[in-house]
């Protein structure tokens, strides 16, 4: 098993996302003076979902992902994978505050999520067929 490096580095990037994504949420709380739940503020309700859903996917897509690094998957899949991870993280706050049924709502909010999913879904699998193909009892 080989340290995860690769996946490391992204779960870095990944943590400033979260905290941008935090400190937006904060600053929205002290702007609207809510500082429990989202006080019926559509605003805060909508930051705080962005932040949710981050903290909802991404810390298993990274254990799933750095679970095939360790167990030596393809460097290019690994990387493909958090890429798209990166980007749909990015993107997904902005479509979150976009007008509902409008093209920023769908580009930036629904590609993102079928990104999201599609990332889960890939590293889920690969990681479940590699752990089936090892035979058992081999360290």
């Amino acid at each position: 098993m080989a340290f995860p490096l690769v996946t490391a580095t992204y779960a870095a990037i990944l943590g400033l996302i979260l905290a941008a994504l935090s400190v937006w949420v904060v600053a929205t709380r002290l702007h609207t003076g809510v500082l429990h739940g989202d006080g019926r503020q559509e605003a805060l309700g909508r930051r705080m979902r962005a932040h949710a859903n981050f903290t909802e996917y991404v810390p298993m897509i990274l254990i799933l992902i750095a679970l095939l690094e360790m167990m030596r998957s393809n460097l290019y899949l690994i990387t493909t994978l958090l890429i798209i991870l990166v980007i749909a993280r990015l993107m997904h706050p902005f479509g979150m505050l976009a007008p509902v049924n409008s093209m920023q709502q769908y580009i930036f909010r629904g590609l993102p999520a079928v990104a999201t999913l599609a990332v889960l879904l890939v590293a889920a699998m690969t990681l479940l067929l590699r752990c089936l193909s090892v035979p058992y009892g081999l360290h």
